[in-house]
Parts: structure tokens; sequence; C-alpha cells
């Protein structure tokens, strides 16, 4: 059965266990699994690949039929799906399966696919294609992230986040936060400021100088600061968003210690961490111990009063930092 990406909220109106979402669009697949599916759910959480279901296809049929003693509900999420799971899902069709939703997240399927055509064409199951994002769908996404954030832009700087996003809104929420993180030290932000921060190293972006630098890959840390000339509006933002990133690595420490289960902790970690940046994430955990987050954390408010009071040296400020652990 057919339901499109704006029709979701009929999905409380079926009874299914099998919901297929294709397409090119990664983070309208993210929204939707997270606003239908992730939102208010409390039971227990399975990520795979679709390998790693082939390889054990009879224990994860198994799985399906036993119900935790410890949790009410299951959501399994089934990534780089493909055709090769046709057999699979007829065979789950067959079995009487309770409590348990699975998601199968596949690139374009053409319409010759068998995948495709039983999920449309099948009652029980539920099948939503996505789409690149227009510019009306762009708009919404600022509209709720403005909401959310509780800050407000011009429907000028709108316009230029939804041409340079390039119809994907993933790209669109990397410079919404790159906005949210300025505005914390600035209190209007101009159409100059976006244009210059969706500019900003071509080939390095300022979340990926956070990343590496929380990674501690030292090499690439200097490699990024070698290719770009930040300004002091630039190396304000750099130091903000090394501080949210410090932040959320505290908190996922910090369950850590209480979980030793990695893997678990970032998946069901709240707002949820996009699957790109997983792998990255789980490095950075593994670099920092907990006391030495926590030491990070004021060692970079430290080094933001210092940039606000010698702003022509900032730059200076924010190499050295970043270049010594």
């Amino acid at each position: 059965m057919i339901i499109k990406s704006f029709e979701l909220e009929k999905l409380n109106s079926y009874k299914f266990h099998l919901h297929l979402i294709y397409g090119n669009n990664e983070g309208l697949k993210e929204d939707i699994i997270k606003e239908n599916y992730l939102k208010k759910f409390k039971g227990e959480i399975l990520k795979y690949d679709e390998q790693e279901i082939l390889n054990n296809k009879d224990e994860f049929l198994s799985s399906l039929m036993t119900k935790s003693l410890f949790e009410a509900e299951k959501l399994i999420i089934i990534s780089r799906g493909s055709d090769k799971l046709l057999n699979l899902v007829n065979e789950i069709l067959e079995k009487e399966i309770r409590d348990t939703k699975i998601i199968i997240k596949c690139s374009n399927l053409e319409k010759k696919s068998k995948l495709r055509s039983l999920f449309e064409k099948e009652k029980k199951v539920i099948c939503t294609a996505v789409y690149e994002d227009d510019a009306r769908s762009l708009n919404t996404v600022i509209n709720l992230f403005l909401k959310e954030q509780k800050f407000n832009l011009s429907q000028e700087i709108k316009n230029i986040l939804i041409e340079r996003s390039k119809g994907d809104r993933i790209n669109l929420s990397n410079e919404l936060l790159k906005l949210k993180n300025l505005s914390i030290s600035k209190n209007k932000i101009s159409a100059d400021d976006v244009i210059k921060l969706s500019n900003l190293a071509e080939n390095y972006s300022v979340f990926e100088l956070s990343d590496n630098y929380l990674s501690k890959n030292l090499k690439k840390v200097s490699n990024i600061l070698n290719e770009n000339n930040y300004s002091p509006d630039d190396c304000i933002l750099i130091i903000r968003t090394l501080l949210n990133k410090s932040k959320r690595l505290l908190k996922i420490r910090t369950e850590i210690d209480n979980n030793s289960n990695i893997d678990q902790v970032i998946s069901n970690f709240k707002p949820p961490i996009f699957w790109k940046e997983k792998d990255i994430v789980k490095k950075q955990v593994n670099s920092w111990s907990t006391d030495e987050v926590k030491a990070m954390i004021f060692k970079i408010s430290d080094l933001e009063a210092l940039v606000k009071k010698n702003t022509s040296n900032s730059m200076l400020f924010v190499s050295n930092f970043v270049s010594n652990y």
C-alpha cells in the first residue's frame, strides 16, 4: 500500500508491521522515522544493515517470534535494503508477528523492482517514496527549526539557504545549525553572514573541523586550518560549534559510563544522531574520558572569553587550541 510522504498521518489508521521507505532523500527518511516512529517510542530499537540480516536470516526470523520480557514493543530498522530482501519479506508476511515493526530503508528503487512492487500492491505493508525536496518542503523545514530553536530569519535569508541546500534537507540542517551557533554571539544575522558562512571553507566546514578535533585527528585538523582563512566571526562560530558538540559528547560519555554498550547509547541518543555522523561520534567517544571532556568544555569557554577580548588575534588563539590536546 502506498502512503505518500505528506500523508504519513494516515499511518495510525492502519495495522501493519513493515514499512518500506525508498529514494535518495536521506534527510527526509530520517525525519519520517524520527517523527512517526522514534519520537514517542519506548520499546527496544534494533538497527541492522541488509547484509547482516541476510547472513543471519534464520536467527533474525526466530527473533521476530520471540517476545522480550523487558520490552513491550520492538522497532527494527534495516538500512541499505534491496530486492535481496524479497524472500525474507514474504516469509515475514506468512508469520504472525506481534508488537514489532520493521522499517526497510532503500536507495532509489526502479518500477521493475520486485520489492517495491510487493510493497505497493500488498495491503498489509506500507510503501513510501522520498524524492528530492522542493523549495516548499525546505521552507517548512526551516520554519520548524526556527520555531523549535526560538529565533528568526528573514525571508531573504530563507531563500538563500534553500538555494544553497541543493534540494537536500541534511545540507539545510547543517546551515541552520551554523546560524543558530552564530546567533548566540550575534543579535542580528544578515544575508551577508549567511552567504559568507555557507561559502566558508569550500572543502572543509566548521563542523568538519570540530569533528576532527574531537576525534583527535591532528593531521586532518592541520590540513583544514591551512586550507582556510578564518575571520574573527568565523572563529566565534568554530568555538560555539566545538562547545555544542563537546556538550553532546559529554552527555553520551556520561550515559556510556552507566551503559557500556556504545552502539546502543549512540542509537538511542536524543536528539537522534544522523547515520552519517555515527561512526565519527563513536570515534570521539573512544578518544576521550568523561573527565577529559568536562575539562575540555571549561577550556573552550575560557577560549571564547579570550577571543572576544582579543579579536585581532582570534585565529591565533583558536589555531593553537585545536592544534594541541
